[in-house]
């Protein structure tokens, strides 16, 4: 009885050994491609993370299972992650809105007539008002005044019609109100009708900011040469999409068909796509396909008229294509040659996501450092009730905020990081092997010595 003891203590201390070694194999930092120092504000101990592009290309997947984050002690944290919610169609309404022209004297910069408001259960009323004096009315249009007061969700987007068949753009500024007396600024929009090789091409939608607005105000730039609206709605979403977040440029790679082609380090859900046209008076119809393997069979993703063209005195442009957000990792743009191509030089692109926040826990000495880039990697994510106990939706933009301070020579650093974490996962394994081959030899050395008594 007494001579299995030692052979008892043998086996629990092998196992101890394995177990102990195979717990911090798992989750040391060195375990993981990249490490990139992250910079604290604001109120702790929870702090979200919105991930930059960059950080997405060095993962090894997709869905960012292999991110952790740690602090000076080398401990992991506990984290939660955000996924970039898109402009889902199931999530969206169409609204038509009433609409009521803004007149401007000649020469004039006001846009907005006298108004009368008036509020009901059924929406709201605007009447225009004559000058006191009963003046004629100004002939010149100078832009449009839309009623969106029935509205309770966010609008993400703005789609008009109007019936003049000649050819062109049109821009605007676009502000919003609440009570049409205070207005804020969001953005321009552009609208276009041009034909090219037979087809007509139309731009009639403009994107908004995802937020709450009782009135919008279009302005138009060259009102002289405004169209007359005939349809206006807009699109809202009862959650805002996440903001996009954008690569740097990429330069394409041409292949010998003339079409070209780009390759991303992982396949992600691209939501946009722009091109870069670095000449003037440009007009470039393009198709986009793409797919997510090297030998995989392309896909139709996109296709549109992208533009740099003179207007008024003034340069228009059309550089960007939506995109359906599928995953995709290798992307092809066939260009119409007829509208005079895209120069000699291989363009450049850029390509955006959602942006996806990581939330974590704060808890052990800075400084804290998100490391990610570790294959065969599983995700340690928690739920984001779990991580905030109590946890509300409005309550994630009042957290304190992290920064991921990306080095100047990322793809040097994620080298000897990989050459780092390889010795020292080696030299581990060693060492354990060697602890288990003498606990081995012990363990037959005592057998014997037991067999002989």
């Amino acid at each position: 009885m007494m001579s299995d003891l030692p052979l008892r203590a043998i086996c629990v201390l092998l196992a101890g050994l394995l177990l102990g070694g195979q717990s911090q194999a798992q989750e040391l930092p060195d375990d993981y491609a990249m490490q990139v120092p992250l910079a604290l504000a604001g109120e702790g101990p929870w702090f979200r993370l919105e991930i930059p592009m960059a950080l997405h290309f060095a993962a090894k997947y997709g869905d960012l299972r292999d991110v952790r984050v740690f602090n000076a002690e080398g401990q992991a944290l506990a984290y939660a992650l955000v996924a970039g919610q898109a402009e889902s169609p199931d999530n969206q309404q169409e609204h038509a809105v009433k609409r009521f022209p803004l007149y401007a004297e000649q020469g004039s910069d006001s846009a907005a007539p006298s108004l009368r408001v008036q509020r009901s259960s059924s929406g709201t009323l605007i009447e225009l008002l004559d000058d006191a004096d009963n003046q004629p009315k100004p002939a010149l249009l100078r832009g449009w005044l839309l009623d969106a007061s029935a509205l309770e969700d966010p609008l993400v987007q703005l789609q008009l019609d109007w019936d003049s068949a000649e050819e062109g753009f049109q821009r605007f500024s676009i502000e919003a109100s609440d009570d049409l007396k205070t207005w804020q600024s969001w953005g321009s929009g552009q609208l276009a009708r041009l034909s090219f090789a037979g087809e007509r091409v139309e731009q009639r939608q403009v994107e908004l900011p995802g937020r709450k607005a009782r009135y919008l105000r279009l302005l138009w730039q060259s009102p002289q040469q405004a169209p007359q609206l005939t349809a206006a709605s807009l699109q809202s979403q009862q959650s805002a999409p996440a903001p996009l977040v954008w690569s740097q440029p990429l330069v394409a790679t041409r292949s010998e068909d003339g079409q070209y082609q780009w390759q991303l380090p992982l396949a992600l859900p691209l939501q946009r796509l722009h091109v870069e046209l670095s000449q003037a008076n440009s007009l470039v119809p393009i198709r986009v396909s793409a797919r997510s393997e090297a030998k995989g069979a392309w896909q139709p993703l996109a296709q549109g008229l992208l533009y740099r063209l003179p207007e008024n005195g003034v340069e228009v442009r059309q550089d960007e294509l939506p995109l359906p957000g599928w995953a995709v990792q290798q992307l092809r743009v066939q260009v119409d040659e007829r509208g005079g191509g895209l120069g000699s030089e291989p363009p450049q692109i850029k390509v955006a996501v959602r942006a996806t926040q990581l939330v974590f826990l704060q808890r052990g000495s800075p400084p804290y450092r998100l490391a990610l880039g570790r294959a065969g990697g599983e995700s340690a994510a928690l739920p984001l009730a779990t991580l905030i106990p109590g946890y509300q939706p409005q309550r994630l933009r009042l957290l304190g905020t992290a920064e991921a301070q990306l080095p100047a020579g990322g793809n040097a650093q994620q080298e000897q990081a990989v050459s780092s974490h390889d010795w020292k996962r080696w030299g581990l394994w060693l060492v354990l092997m060697l602890g288990v081959a003498l606990l081995a030899l012990m363990a037959v050395s005592l057998l014997r010595r037991t067999g002989a008594e």
